[in-house]
This record gives structure tokens, C-alpha cells and sequence, in this order.
């Protein structure tokens, strides 16, 4: 008999970005190790007031072959109990929460708690994040009511499985690297990238992708990008992909002051599935000029691509590039972040970088992912 999996979290029809996506991914990956998989997913995410993008809803259509059950409204408790009512009796063996929000702790710790009650499912947490990026009263405490109800944790970088160890010292947990952002689609030449996107082959592209956070960093790539270093290169630009999660306008300020205009390529709409492989094969290089992180999903979409990277040193981001091997670590500093790109373009080490790459993104593979989580579900007491 097949095993039964529920993942609760973000998923079609909400706008999730990488959230989404990863679920998505994932349950195709216990699909094909043989589980039947559902997907428990939000019809509110977050109330209009917290939600920073245009909008918390996507109009690609669903993903083929997966059960999505739209029922969890994060601020509204009845919805919660129904959610956990849903799954208690479900029975599933295994139940896969993603928690990256405090905000989410109390519907999802609630829900959690519910199928506690079928004294039978496994709850496993994949976190995120347990110190969010950007603070807020009662984080602490939502927080470590959604760690109170799970049996265990998996952690996609070392730094978070250490926040973890703070709040649950005794319960298992495994750190596994992001697996691979495999579903964006084969790679295509720069030229066909290029025409997709209606820019000219004939320049040196770098990329800049994903929401635009202050933590983010794309100050510090804006201000390297009128660094000396990076000025003497010829016909090289930034593409920015992604939509602003914030006020706009001191990046365009930032922009003006440096005269960087025809520099860059803003593309800053959301940017849809179907897209995303056009960025990145036109792109030469992938910047992630973090200020701080846990880990990004970003980096795997790179990997799948074969894409060269520059990243900072912060969080779970260096642990997955390997310096001189597959990109650059430096330090979040616009001087540091315009000697890795100009290195990279006057060194001659491009394709060298881009082969490594293919070897050693065979790690990430998702069956070994779901694998562990498994290894992990068989050592938590119910």
C-alpha cells in the first residue's frame, strides 16, 4: 500500500515565487518514489496590509497531476480547525509543514496540533527560516508554538538548523541542501534567451533575480556596478528580475545618483514560471549580494542552468558555492561584489566555472531529499 503524504504550505493558486514552486517540486518527487501526495495550501495568505507584492494570486494554471486542497486562512481560526480536521482524518503517514513566518505560527501550530490527535501521522517541519529577517513583536513566542508541534525538523542550511537548536535542543532534525529548481524547463542558447526577453546578445548580461528585499542586497550590487572595476568592462549590463517587496523609489534614486540608466535591464513585474529559464540563459553570471540569509532557492536555479555565481558570505549561502569552483563567496560589500564580477570576466575561468557546475549540482537531487526525510519521519516517536 502506498504511502500518504500532505504538505502544507504554499501552493497553486497562490503567487508563492520559491515557496511555491519548491512544494510543488516536492511533491512530485514522493509522487515518483511512490506516495499518493495532497497538498494542503492557503486561500488567505496574508492580510492585505502585510502583503508587500501587487498580488497573492497567480494566473498560470495548475500544475498537472497534483491534488492542491485550497483550505487555510491564515487569520481566521475556524478555517484552521477545518484544516486540521481535514487531515487528522486523512491519516497520512507523513505530514510536511513549511514554516519560513512566525506570522504563520499560530495557524499552522494549531493545525499541527489537530492531527496530533489521530495519535498516527508524522509531523515534519521543513524551516525555512527560524530568526526571520525582518523582526516583529510576538516572533518568539508564534515561533516556538509551531516548534512545539512538530516531531521533527529538516533545515535547507547549517545557520537555521543552529536557530533551531536554541528553541528545540532534543527533537531530531537533518540539515539537506535546497535541492535543484528542476522545472523551469531545459536550457536554451543566449541568443534564443536574449530574443525571448527582446535584448541584444551582443552584451554581457548579469542577473539579478528573485523579490526585491532590503536584505537583499541590490544596493550593494547597484553601488559595485559603478565601481571602477566593473565600469571598465565593455557592453556589460544588470538585468534586475523581480518584483519590488518594498518602496521603490530609493533604488531608483540610488540608480540616478550613479548614473547607471543604461546600465541595467529592470524587468521588476513578477516574473511567471514559464520565464524564468529566458533570465538566466541569457545571463552570464547570477549575483546574490546578500546582506543576510538562510538560503536561497535562486542558487539552485542556477545550478540547474549551469550558471556561474557570485554570493556574500552570509547565512546558508556560501555552503552550497564553492569559492573558485563554481563562482565567487565574498564579503556583502559593493568593492568585493565588483572584484568577483570583473574577475570573473578579464580571468578566462567562465567555462571552466560552468563545467564544474554540471558535475557538482548532482548532488541536489530530490529523491535523495525525500529519501532523508523519510530516514528522518522513521526516527520521530508519534
Amino acid at each position: 500500500m502506498a504511502k500518504r503524504v500532505t504538505i502544507v504550505g504554499p501552493a497553486h493558486p497562490l503567487r508563492g515565487g520559491g515557496m511555491s514552486t519548491f512544494n510543488e517540486r516536492m511533491a512530485y518527487a514522493f509522487q515518483e518514489a511512490g506516495c499518493e501526495v495532497e497538498i494542503v495550501t492557503f486561500s488567505l495568505q496574508y492580510p492585505s496590509f502585510l502583503f508587500p507584492g501587487k498580488s497573492q494570486f497567480t494566473t498560470e494554471p495548475a500544475p498537472a497531476g497534483l491534488a492542491i486542497k485550497v483550505l487555510i486562512n491564515s487569520v481566521n481560526p475556524l478555517s484552521w480547525w477545518r484544516a486540521g480536521q481535514y487531515i487528522k482524518k486523512q491519516q497520512p503517514d507523513l505530514v510536511v509543514f513549511r514554516y519560513w513566518l512566525p506570522f504563520m505560527g499560530p495557524a499552522l501550530g494549531t493545525i499541527a496540533r489537530i492531527i496530533h490527535r489521530n495519535k498516527y501521522s508524522r509531523i515534519l517541519a521543513i524551516t525555512d527560516n527560524v530568526v526571520p529577517h525582518e523582526k516583529r513583536p510576538g516572533d518568539v513566542p508564534f515561533t516556538k508554538y509551531f516548534l512545539g508541534s512538530c516531531h521533527g525538523f529538516v533545515t535547507l542550511s547549517r545557520s537555521v538548523q543552529q536557530d533551531l537548536e536554541q528553541f528545540e535542543p532534543k527533537k531530531p532534525s537533518v540539515y539537506l541542501p535546497h535541492p535543484l529548481y528542476d522545472n523551469f524547463g531545459e536550457a536554451e542558447t543566449k541568443e534564443a534567451a536574449c530574443a525571448a526577453l527582446g535584448i541584444d546578445p551582443k552584451y554581457k548580461y548579469l542577473l539579478f533575480f528573485g523579490f526585491i528585499r532590503a536584505y537583499k542586497g541590490l544596493d550593494l550590487l547597484l553601488q559595485a556596478m559603478a565601481d571602477p572595476q566593473v565600469k571598465e568592462l565593455q557592453h556589460l549590463k544588470l538585468i534586475v528580475a523581480g518584483e519590488f517587496y518594498e518602496d521603490a523609489a530609493p533604488y531608483h534614486q540610488l540608480i540616478e545618483e550613479l548614473q547607471l540608466q543604461n546600465k541595467l535591464i529592470l524587468r521588476t513585474d513578477f516574473i511567471p514560471n514559464d520565464e524564468v529559464r529566458h533570465y538566466f540563459c541569457a545571463a552570464d553570471l547570477v549575483v546574490q549580494p546578500y546582506k543576510h540569509a538562510t538560503q536561497s532557492g535562486v542558487t539552485q536555479v542556477a545550478y540547474h542552468f549551469n550558471k556561474p555565481m557570485v554570493v556574500t558570505r552570509v547565512g546558508g549561502l556560501a555552503e552550497l558555492v564553492p569559492h573558485g569552483e563554481v563562482g565567487y563567496v565574498v564579503e556583502p560589500q559593493p568593492q568585493t561584489i565588483a572584484a568577483a564580477i570583473q574577475h570573473f570576466y578579464t580571468s578566462g575561468n567562465a567555462n571552466l566555472l560552468s563545467d564544474n557546475i554540471s558535475k557538482y549540482k548532482k548532488r541536489f537531487s530530490w529523491s535523495r531529499f525525500v529519501q532523508a526525510m523519510w530516514e528522518l519521519a522513521e526516527k520521530v516517536k508519534v
